[in-house]
């Protein structure tokens, strides 16, 4: 039985091959995306998984009242506060902390490297079960004059993993012996580091480390902690939340753990409470896939029932031999299992061929796991519901007819399908039109960002991380890169122009009304720094050349004056901050984003401090070609830097990053939508094909009658017309409530107007006119006399 359904099957397939191609081709377009977002998803969901025992692993996190009355949730806590879950906290089994990871030199013999790297207390490979390629988990971070290398690092510096007991000398000022080897990192890791360094070596090498030990105050470390087995996870939570105040009774921050499993998708936080992260993005792509995939099954569905008419002699026949209406639904599902088989097959060459480019898109490495026996599961499970969703309404559908009206031709088979047909169509372009506007939406919203002024000039800006080398050399080093033709400015700030580091309070000002403390951004900044950024004094004046001159004194941006509502003239009013330390406003400048483009400016006070400087910002003079300027300028860098390779970051990269997430659901929108409308447009084409056999003989009559073309055309492109008409009012309103909710969440925002819907609607109609525009004049061009005469 099951060999004659395969074969019967087979011979349908065969004689209708451009039907079949059609709906091979379109359900592997729709099978290819859905297997492209389930691996998407699936490694979206494996971050941080793979480690054993992920269960039981935290992130120390933080809510602070805000200057609104709101929270704001933060991950950075003060050493003290780890001492305390440590010591006096039941069911806490590990508690490590980290620095936040940054770039060290590291020197072997004649092999340099400049690498991000974590500085991480004893108990972080205890924790955090990285494979051990050589040494001890629980012994390799105990020593202060210690380093774990990844397997990468080690074979850079050494050629070899078997490194223990090897020395690297580390920023140029110690030499650290290899206690440990780890296997690199993958991808799906939301922690990320080439090497591990004790935090002992760092509280021993920065004295402000050493202050922080004891400072509930300074809040610049990170924290996880591992529960023990068994332990409950909101027991521990509700010991932990007050522990500050009952160590320090003025302050009132809030402690909360944050599982490991939540880091990667929900990352964000509203009020102290989270309120999603890239969970939003998986979620919205995954529906996407699910609407690609449902649009080809629609094709299919709409493609078998107009066929209905030509399959309705056959049931009749089998139904008056005996054939039962299980029968039937079996042979038709198994005809729709082989064609979704074979738009399998195209699926997973598509996939193949699309995975580099896709993987480019999402800056990942995604891969088919052919090795793997779930894969190949996975595979044949969506192979199955594919099958279903497609052939079940044409399998009990054409299953129904009734065998005597059939061969008596009194079942008009098509007719039956003609509502839910279009139905279809009209849901298949209200998705396609849906995603167009969407495209077009999330571009505007990024081109909006991008347009902002930034408040400096990122063009030709560059930046390197200062060493203790280059703070020791920096005014030679200076003077040889402004001597050398190719650098117009240079100087040094606590953190690049694109981003802020630090973050202070402000007590005190001016006519406070407020019982409640300004949180400001703190940037230390040298001589120069503004006219060098591009930024601009509004009022007052900028820092005079040497820091002791500007004791006591600080400049504030316009945030910061609307926050504290200050009146002019600003310049010359006295401050308290930073833990009641006295200042004086030396000058107001202008607002600047230093964060993300699509929030408003927060308040900075800039303070001219070189020591605290960290980060090296030299601009290249104007049409001088990149290439000629760094081989200039990298020897100087080498000469004053000995123990660093030389690197480098461009502001303008920097900044353009913050755009990545936008971009990223940019792109697969604008990816996706062009499948979902040819795939649609298959289906059109497709029916349109149908409708035209359909209607041979009235066109020929009509044509005889002196119908002309133009006339036959809009008689047989009005219906599809109206069809897709109906799908764009529907994507319409979907689409703009849907949108206008995403757009919510950026205070820098567009406002969606009615262009972009006439344009996706517009699109649309014209797409639908081309694709059915062939099959309509062809049939409108044929010879009536071939028709009339078959009659």
């Amino acid at each position: 039985m099951l060999r004659n359904y395969l074969k019967t099957a087979w011979r349908n397939v065969v004689n209708n091959k451009v039907y079949s191609a059609l709906n091979i081709v379109g359900l592997g377009i729709g099978m290819a995306v859905g297997l492209l977002i389930i691996l998407w998803v699936a490694n979206e969901y494996s971050y941080d998984r793979f480690l054993p025992g992920h269960e039981q692993l935290y992130q120390v996190m933080k809510n602070n009242p805000d200057n609104n009355g709101g929270i704001r949730t933060v991950s950075t806590v003060s050493l003290p506060l780890t001492d305390v879950l440590r010591k006096d906290i039941p069911g806490i089994r590990y508690v490590a902390v980290t620095d936040w990871s940054i770039n060290h030199g590291l020197v072997a013999g004649d092999k340099k490297l400049y690498l991000r790297g974590s500085g991480v207390s004893e108990d972080y490979l205890r924790m955090f079960r990285f494979s051990m390629l050589e040494g001890d988990a629980g012994s390799a971070l105990q020593g202060p004059n210690s380093i774990v290398l990844c397997a990468s690092t080690a074979r850079a510096l050494f050629g070899t993993t078997d490194v223990v007991n090897k020395l690297v000398r580390i920023d140029n000022q110690h030499d650290l012996k290899v206690t440990g080897v780890v296997q690199d990192v993958p991808a799906n890791s939301t922690l990320q580091f080439k090497y591990l360094i004790p935090y002992s070596y760092l509280i021993q090498t920065q004295p402000w480390l050493q202050a922080a030990r004891n400072d509930w105050g300074d809040n610049s470390s990170q924290a996880f902690v591992a529960l023990e087995p068994g332990v409950s996870f909101e027991k521990v939570s509700a010991q932990i939340k007050d522990i500050i105040h009952r160590y320090d009774a003025k302050r009132k921050e809030e402690i909360f753990l944050h599982p490991m499993d939540r880091w990667r998708l929900y990352s964000d936080f509203e009020n102290g409470k989270a309120s999603g992260g890239f969970i939003t993005y998986v979620q919205m792509f995954t529906l996407i896939g699910v609407l690609v995939l449902l649009i080809a099954c629609i094709n299919f569905v709409n493609l078998s029932t107009a066929r209905s008419e030509k399959r309705a002699r056959e049931v009749g026949v089998r139904k008056a031999i005996g054939s039962g209406r299980r029968d039937l639904v079996m042979q038709f599902l198994l005809e729709s299992l082989m064609l979704t088989g074979l738009a399998a097959v195209l699926s997973i060459g598509m996939l193949q061929l699309a995975l580099p480019l896709f993987n480019r898109v999402i800056d990942g490495s995604l891969h088919v796991p052919y090795d793997k026996l779930s894969a190949w599961g996975i595979l044949l499970l969506f192979i199955v519901v594919t099958a279903v969703m497609a052939g079940s309404r044409p399998a009990f559908y054409l299953s129904s007819f009734e065998p005597v009206k059939v061969l008596k031709g009194g079942q008009q088979a098509g007719k039956s399908a003609v509502l839910p047909r279009k139905v279809m169509v009209v849901a298949q372009f209200a998705a396609s039109v849906a995603l167009i506007i969407s495209t077009i939406i999330i571009y505007q919203q990024i081109q909006y960002a991008k347009k902002r002024p930034a408040g400096y000039n990122a063009s030709g800006l560059l930046y390197t991380y200062i060493s203790e080398d280059m703070k020791r050399n920096y005014h030679a080093l200076r003077q040889e890169l402004l001597q050398s033709g190719v650098v117009e400015s240079v100087v040094r700030a606590s953190n690049p122009v694109t981003s802020i580091w630090s973050r202070t309070v402000v007590e005190e000002w001016q006519g406070r009304r407020e019982n409640q403390p300004l949180m400001v951004s703190e940037i230390a900044v040298s001589a120069g720094y503004f006219s060098a950024m591009g930024m601009h004094l509004k009022e007052g004046r900028d820092f005079y050349p040497l820091p002791a001159n500007d004791s006591g004194y600080v400049i504030i941006n316009e945030a910061a004056v609307k926050r504290m509502g200050l009146t002019a003239p600003v310049a010359g009013q006295h401050i308290r901050w930073r833990g009641g330390e006295p200042a004086v406003i030396a000058g107001v400048i202008k607002d600047a984003v230093m964060e993300s483009p699509f929030k408003p400016v927060e308040p900075a006070v800039f303070a001219h401090r070189d020591d605290d400087a960290i980060t090296l910002l030299y601009r290249l003079t104007d049409k001088v070609d990149m290439h000629t300027a760094l081989a200039k300028i990298a020897p100087v860098f080498n000469k004053y830097n000995p123990g660093y390779a030389y690197d480098y970051t461009f502001a303008a990269d920097s900044y353009n990053k913050k755009f990545k997430l936008e971009a990223l659901s940019g792109q697969l929108a604008a990816i996706f939508a062009v499948l979902a409308v040819f795939i649609s447009c298959l289906g059109l084409f497709g029916l349109a094909a149908y409708v035209a056999a359909q209607r041979t003989r009235e066109i020929a009559i009509r044509k005889v009658m002196g119908a002309s073309i133009v006339q036959l055309w809009l008689m047989l492109s009005k219906d599809f017309v109206t069809l897709v008409f109906i799908g764009c009012c529907i994507a319409v309103p979907v689409s703009f409530y849907s949108l206008q909710h995403w757009l919510d969440k950026y205070a820098y925002r567009i406002h969606i107007g009615p262009g972009v819907f006439m344009v996706a609607a517009g699109a649309a109609l014209l797409i639908t006119i081309c694709t059915i525009s062939y099959q309509t004049i062809r049939a409108a061009l044929a010879n009536p006399m071939h028709s009339l005469k078959a009659e």
